[in-house]
């Protein structure tokens, strides 16, 4: 992936902002995991798809109608399964973040855990092994509950050089090699990162357009997985 020079000053504005404001506006944060369907999470009797993630599966700057776990609730809806999509996306959340909410995250009936995590890990420069560590906790926690998972990858940006670069491209790799059994969507942005016609004016999150393009990356990925656990 290819970072513009536009898409860095964003990725430095938002670190600085991140760390300096409140949320303002309740399209940014999603302080707890919640369906994109009426049950709240724990009440309802469908198996679950959870989609772990930060901002981008949170939906930044889009009505919670347009964020990528919404679109696949439409999806699945309008092609006949019976799950439930669970947004458990929270806008800076970290590996480690992701990590620490995870058993309260897959609460219910869990089939399949959309994995989305490490862009804060990247824009912040934490260290690669840390993330590394994380997502392999997170990965071996819900396969010993019998759950699927789809790992999508991410890119860090250019700012703390190509080695650093090359290591966070790397885990995801290394994380699909040694858990050959889960599903791998090489990175999470395919498509959408870097065109300003498909994101916010922030040049990072996705816009709705760029939100459906991500939701059929991921839904080519996630419909496999369905086909065996239909009704």
């Amino acid at each position: 992936m290819k970072w513009t020079a536009a898409a860095c000053a964003a990725i430095v504005f938002l670190i600085v902002a991140g760390c300096s404001r409140p949320a303002a506006d309740a399209r940014e944060t999603a302080p707890a995991p919640s369906s994109s369907t009426a049950p709240a999470a724990g009440t309802s009797a469908r198996p679950r798809i959870v989609v772990l993630g930060d901002s981008l599966t949170a939906g930044y700057g889009l009505d919670l109608s347009q964020s990528v776990p919404s679109l696949l609730q439409d999806q699945l809806t309008s092609e006949g399964y019976p799950y439930e999509v669970v947004n458990a996306g929270v806008s800076g959340d970290t590996s480690a973040g992701g990590l620490s909410r995870l058993d309260w995250s897959l609460d219910g009936d869990v089939r399949v855990l959309i994995l989305e995590l490490g862009a804060n890990d990247g824009l912040r420069g934490l260290p690669v092994a840390a993330l590394k560590q994380n997502l392999e906790t997170i990965i071996a926690r819900a396969k010993a509950r019998g759950i699927q998972v789809v790992l999508t990858g991410m890119e860090a940006p250019p700012n703390y050089g190509p080695a650093y670069t090359a290591a966070f491209r790397q885990v995801y790799r290394d994380l699909a090699r040694t858990h050959r059994d889960i599903v791998y969507v090489p990175f999470y942005l395919e498509g959408v990162a870097g065109d300003p016609s498909l994101n916010i004016s922030d040049g990072i999150h996705p816009n709705p357009q760029g939100a459906r393009i991500i939701e059929r990356n991921i839904w080519h990925a996630l419909e496999p997985l369905l086909q065996k656990d239909r009704g």
